[in-house]
């Protein structure tokens, strides 16, 4: 069966295409992993993603009279980062931290995102045109979307920033991460 797959060029180069885009997608979930520290998913997806890898650069090294199989071999790489990164944003592992600063000094913006089940820590700032609310909110990111969402619907000039924190701990919540 394999014999016909590499005897037909445009199932080989659909096949070289192919095992790219998944061993790229791995490569990624897997770095994802890592980062995140949860080395054992990182080592099982790392031990499938050699595999596809070595089977599809096997078979472009065996292929080098042709620079289509090169060509797909790179297609597939650039479209492997594509899938890899929108697993990723399917994935959504860990935490935000998000900074929002706004004009409207308004306690109903805090109790309102509270309401939705946001962690949120606020104060009185000073910046260059007065006071101003701020207020940091740690969420996960498949709430992320929402937690924008939310804010650009109570103040549509709210300034926002946001960042990955690497480590935290105690407060509101630490007690629903450890579940």
């Amino acid at each position: 069966m394999i014999d016909f797959l590499i005897d037909n060029a445009v199932t080989l180069v659909l096949l070289i295409l192919s095992i790219n885009v998944v061993y790229v997608s791995l490569f990624t979930i897997r770095m994802i992993f890592t980062l995140k520290g949860q080395q054992y998913f990182a080592a099982m997806v790392g031990m499938g993603e050699i595999v596809v890898y070595v089977l599809g650069l096997g078979i472009v090294l065996d292929n080098l009279d042709s620079f289509i199989y090169v060509a797909a071999y790179a297609l597939g790489f650039g479209g492997g980062v594509l899938a890899g990164m929108k697993i990723e944003e399917k994935l959504a592992l860990g935490y935000i931290t998000v900074n929002v600063i706004t004009k409207e000094y308004e306690p109903d913006i805090p109790n309102r995102l509270r309401d939705r089940g946001y962690g949120v820590t606020n104060w009185v700032a000073y910046g260059r045109e007065g006071e101003r609310l701020m207020m940091q909110i740690l969420t996960s990111r498949k709430s992320e979307r929402d937690l924008y969402d939310t804010v650009r619907a109570l103040d549509p000039n709210a300034f926002i920033i946001s960042h990955e924190p690497k480590a935290f701990f105690g407060g509101f919540w630490v007690k629903g991460v450890r579940k």
